[in-house]
């Protein structure tokens, strides 16, 4: 894994859009079923849009119905990090990009076999590469 990406506010504002500048950096959420990658069906690998850290691969990709783009596991677990996010009266576990600390969206214990979870994240999140 690479060094540690660190970036001031203003350099983060200036390298991001609007929507993604306020779901990674400020832990925003995009409104279901409106993200890009939601519907992506193609094969590739789904990178963090802050620093380009691979993140996920479409092969653990699903149709969760929750109107994000759903994961099963990450590409390797040193890629994406977990806290708790006691935000909005509820206990959940945020994904982070461990490369930059970007927040990704939440994982929930409701996934398919064989991880039983669910990597639920923003669409603004992430950047994919198709494969070529």
């Amino acid at each position: 894994m690479a060094d540690k990406v660190t970036k001031s506010d203003e350099e983060w504002r200036c390298d991001l859009t609007a929507e993604q500048y306020y779901v990674t950096r400020q832990k925003g959420t995009e409104r279901a079923f409106t993200g890009a990658l939601c519907n992506n069906k193609e094969r590739g690998v789904y990178r963090c849009v802050c620093c380009g850290n691979e993140l996920f691969s479409s092969e653990t990709k699903y149709e969760s119905g929750s109107g994000w783009p759903s994961f099963w596991q990450p590409l390797a677990e040193d890629r994406v990090a977990e806290e708790v996010d006691n935000s909005h009266g509820m206990v959940r576990t945020e994904a982070l990009c461990s490369q930059c600390d970007a927040h990704l969206g939440h994982v929930f214990p409701d996934g398919p076999r064989p991880t039983g979870l669910r990597y639920c994240m923003n669409s603004a999140a992430l950047r994919f590469e198709r494969e070529e």
